[in-house]
C-alpha cells in the first residue's frame, strides 16, 4: 500500500492507495497532523511507502513520524521527473505544479497537457507533446480575490464564494459574487481557448479545491479531476520506482 501526502497552502490532503486503487482520501487540517498521521499507520498497517509534497509549513516532527513509520519519498526539485523541463527559473517553479505536470504526462501519453490547479492560486502549467514542460501562469484564487476586495477596500464586505446565475449583479455582494466567479470563469475559458487555438491535440486537466465548483461552470472540454495532485504523486512513485 501506498500513501500520498500533499501539503498545501492552507490544508493537507492525503490519498491511500492499494496498487492502483484509492482506498481513502482525507483532508487534514495542520493542527491535527501529528494525531491523523499516528491513527492512519495504525488503521493501514501494509502501507509500506509515502510520497511527500509540500509547498506549505509542515511540521518537521510529523515529518519524522512517517519517516520513521514507513520508507518516506520526498519529492523535491532533483527528484526524476517524466518530462523536460525549460522553465526559465527551475529552481523556483512550485513542487506542486512540477508534480501535476508529472501526472498529466504520465497519464495522458503523446498529448498536448494543460493542468489548471484552482487552489489558492490558480496556476496554469502546459507540457507539450513531446514531454517538454514550457511553463504557464498564475493568479489569485477564488478565496483570494475576496480576501484583496475586502483587504484594499475601505467598504467593501469580506463574501464566501456562492453560487451564482445572473452575470448582472443587482447588489454589491452580488456585484463581488459576479465580478469573482465570472471573472475567474473567463479567465480560464479565455486561457484554454488560446491554448487550444495554438495546440489542436490539447487535454485539459482541471484540479484544486475549487474544481468541481468551477467545471460546470467552463465552455471549454476538460478532465476534471480534483484530488489529480495525489493521483500524480501515486504515478510519479511508480515512475520513480521504474527509473532508478
Amino acid at each position: 500500500m501506498l500513501i500520498t501526502i500533499d501539503v498545501g497552502n492552507s490544508r493537507i490532503k492525503v490519498a491511500v492507495f492499494e496498487q492502483d486503487i484509492l482506498v481513502e482520501l482525507y483532508v487534514v487540517e495542520p493542527n491535527e497532523a501529528q494525531i491523523f498521521f499516528s491513527e492512519i499507520f495504525k488503521q493501514y498497517p501494509k502501507i509500506e511507502k509515502a510520497l511527500f509534497s509540500s509547498v506549505g509549513q509542515f511540521d518537521q516532527e510529523v515529518l519524522a513520524f512517517i519517516q520513521n513509520q514507513v520508507t518516506t519519498q520526498i519529492v523535491h526539485h532533483q527528484t526524476k521527473f517524466p518530462f523536460r523541463n525549460h522553465y526559465a527559473t527551475p529552481e523556483t517553479l512550485g513542487i506542486d505544479r512540477m508534480v501535476l505536470a508529472a501526472g498529466a504526462t504520465l497519464m495522458f501519453p503523446n498529448k498536448n497537457r494543460l493542468v489548471i490547479d484552482a487552489g489558492t492560486c490558480v496556476t496554469y502549467d502546459f507540457v507539450d507533446q513531446h514531454n517538454h514542460y514550457l511553463g504557464g501562469a498564475i493568479s489569485p484564487g477564488i478565496a483570494l480575490r475576496y480576501k484583496s476586495l475586502n483587504d484594499y477596500t475601505q467598504n467593501l464586505p469580506l463574501l464566501a464564494k456562492s453560487e451564482i446565475d445572473n452575470l448582472v449583479g443587482d447588489s454589491t455582494e452580488n456585484s463581488i459574487h459576479s465580478g469573482i466567479i465570472h471573472g475567474l470563469v473567463f479567465e480560464m475559458d479565455g486561457f484554454i481557448s488560446q491554448y487550444f487555438h495554438k495546440y489542436p491535440d490539447l487535454t485539459v486537466i482541471l484540479t484544486g479545491g475549487d474544481a468541481d465548483f468551477l467545471a460546470k461552470r467552463l465552455k471549454n472540454p476538460i478532465f476534471a479531476h480534483s484530488n489529480f495532485l495525489l493521483e500524480s504523486l501515486r504515478l510519479l512513485s511508480t515512475y520513480t520506482h521504474q527509473n532508478d
